[in-house]
């Protein structure tokens, strides 16, 4: 078996983070849970030369860090019977609404439960292969927590032209999400370029540095209370966590969001930040005619609407 070797070294800012944390925050494609079995079940895991060590262990500066992770190819995906709540399909592609809480893709350590497995089940062999064996029929993602439409490409001709359109920033992507404070103008646009935490891997940040251009454009819909606003942002560009950095950079954070939100125990019953994937429009790969599709407003987005009014 062939075998992925991780060689981290801690610095300053880790200081004191525990074992698994500092692997966590270093290596985004791998949960927590995952990396704990690594280091108590598989023996994979040593710092400073020992495999004697626990996941709670605490980090300090100039610790070397390796992690031996197995070839990801002697995992196998398997189809799983999930209920898909399917806006459109046709022989070409599927527009799915993402429920809150599904992963979209299988990674290390989370091979079960996600949209691949449920899409696998649905359409059999019928997916595009261009992005391997744990990405099936996947051309672009949503965040976990974040609801709401994706495509899903059954073929590969289908998936070369839904990524060239994603490349050429032609879709239409509208998001509805509720964020903190009140704004000064209705509307406006965020042209901050955007890239990797340097200190946080699992976050990302407004950086000239290394960061790549992002533009989101927001629209007030509705102003709930002194607290909080109901909006719309639209995606000119695509980037990972891009409303939610873009929205907490200019301080109107996402309620919910535990990321780049602040704490609000009034609102702790949240699984994640309140953000809706509300509109996909795109040319279809075969008819090349434009489609727009409109996922429904999660029932738990509603409530809160109704609340927070």
């Amino acid at each position: 078996m062939m075998e992925q070797i991780i060689t981290l070294c801690a610095e300053e800012c880790d200081e004191k983070k525990r074992l698994d944390q500092f692997i966590a925050s270093k290596c985004m494609e791998l949960s927590r849970s995952y990396i704990q079995k690594l280091i108590k079940e598989e023996g994979r895991v040593s710092k400073n030369g020992s495999f004697q060590v626990k996941a709670k262990d605490l980090i300090s500066s100039g610790d070397q860090i390796v992690v031996s992770l197995p070839d990801p190819k002697t995992f196998s995906i398997e189809p799983q019977n999930i209920p898909l709540d399917i806006l459109y399909e046709d022989e070409h592609i599927l527009v799915v609404n993402k429920p809150k809480g599904m992963v979209v893709h299988p990674a290390a350590g989370h091979y079960t439960d996600t949209l691949v497995n449920a899409i696998m089940y649905h359409c059999g062999d019928h997916l595009s292969g261009i992005n391997g064996v744990l990405r099936p029929g996947i051309v672009h993602r949503i965040d976990k927590d974040t609801t709401g439409s994706l495509i899903v490409c059954k073929n590969d001709n289908a998936h070369k032209c839904l990524s060239d359109q994603f490349r050429a920033h032609t879709i239409t992507r509208a998001y509805h999400a509720i964020v903190y404070n009140n704004f000064s103008e209705e509307s406006g646009t965020i042209d901050k370029p955007i890239g990797r935490h340097p200190a946080q891997r699992k976050k990302w940040k407004v950086t000239e540095q290394n960061g790549k251009r992002a533009v989101t454009h927001y629209q007030v819909l509705d102003h709930l209370n002194k607290k909080f606003n109901y909006i719309e942002c639209r995606l000119e560009t695509g980037r990972t966590h891009q409303i939610r950095v873009h929205m907490a950079h200019i301080r109107h954070p996402l309620l919910g969001d535990e990321v780049y939100g602040p704490e609000n125990a009034k609102f702790k019953h949240l699984q994640g930040q309140t953000l809706h994937a509300r509109t996909l429009g795109f040319i279809h790969p075969t008819t090349d005619e434009y489609m727009e599709f409109k996922a429904p407003i999660p029932l738990y987005f509603q409530d809160l609407l109704k609340t927070l009014k």
